[in-house]
């Protein structure tokens, strides 16, 4: 008689998610992925039907039901594609790196006021203005911007770590 293995720990949705962030940059920062389709991954835009690269990619590595949430999913792929070479850095959260890269409180507002179609909008605009800066950033804080069923927790995070690292305020 065979025993299973004993399961691993359940993951928590938070850390879940952060392995899968972390999983979708590293692929598609990798030096093997087609430069290609990198290049469709950084054109797409949420509000029209994905290209086929999308589907290739999403088909392969994103979560099962995908679909259900997919102009999320299409502005949070564009988003790490455009900041290839190096998009995500669990170290340096997104409130931090928007501070310290002089990224306006009219922006970091209207981003976190911002919801649906103009969330989309406004946070591939931000990751344009991180890799114009050739900066990286954890991108699970945007992750839980565009994917919690309540955002709150992220915008909060977001805020105060941009406040807590913002040098010409007060």
């Amino acid at each position: 008689m065979t025993h299973p293995a004993p399961a691993d720990p359940p993951e928590t949705p938070s850390t879940s998610l952060a392995s899968l962030i972390g999983h979708l940059a590293a692929t598609i920062a990798a030096e093997h992925f087609p430069t290609g389709d990198r290049a469709a991954l950084r054109r797409l835009n949420p509000d029209a039907p994905p290209n086929l690269a999308f589907y290739r990619f999403a088909f392969r590595h994103l979560p099962q039901n995908w679909e259900n949430r997919r102009t999320a999913w299409t502005a949070l792929v564009a988003g790490i594609a455009l900041m290839c070479p190096k998009p995500h850095r669990p170290d340096r959260s997104v409130g931090l790196t928007l501070a310290e890269t002089g990224y306006s409180e009219k922006r970091l507002e209207r981003l976190l006021a911002a919801e649906g179609d103009t969330l989309h909008t406004l946070l591939l605009r931000a990751a344009r203005f991180l890799a114009a800066k050739n900066e990286s950033c954890n991108w699970t804080d945007f992750a839980h911007l565009l994917l919690d069923r309540n955002p709150e927790k992220a915008r909060l995070k977001i805020a105060r770590d941009y406040y807590r690292n913002l040098k010409d305020h007060d």
